[in-house]
């Protein structure tokens, strides 16, 4: 039986994804594939963070982020520290606890082995 793709054109430009905490962290999931694959389900997305609030985050599931546009400044418990700039691709281990900050703006695209909607 044949599979369709799904194709969302555009998407780093017309996607907004909702406010998720603070007054400047926002992340939503374009797509997922827990509809048709519920056991092992992997979702993906957009992050973006404003100048502000840091957002401390543990992650619950592994996750896989690509920056894409700005600047972000992502340290974990461990004591590692990174500025992150376009093309900086992070593997998050479920268990990791990270704070995200930016001196104004900055833009990933993420993919969590996570259902839609459960970050």
């Amino acid at each position: 039986m044949a599979v369709p793709f799904k194709y969302h054109a555009r998407a780093q430009s017309t996607f907004e994804p909702p406010l998720i905490a603070n007054e400047n962290a926002f992340l939503g999931d374009v797509d997922s594939s827990d509809s048709y694959n519920p056991e092992k389900p992997m979702s993906a997305g957009f992050y973006r963070l404003e100048k502000g609030t840091p957002l401390v985050y543990e992650y619950t599931y592994d996750e896989m982020k690509i920056i894409l546009e700005g600047k972000f400044e992502i340290s974990d418990e461990t004591g590692q520290k990174v500025t992150a700039t376009p093309g900086d691709v992070f593997h998050f281990p479920k268990g990791t606890k990270v704070t995200f900050t930016t001196p104004s703006y900055g833009l990933a695209f993420y993919t969590g082995q996570r259902a839609k909607g459960a970050a």
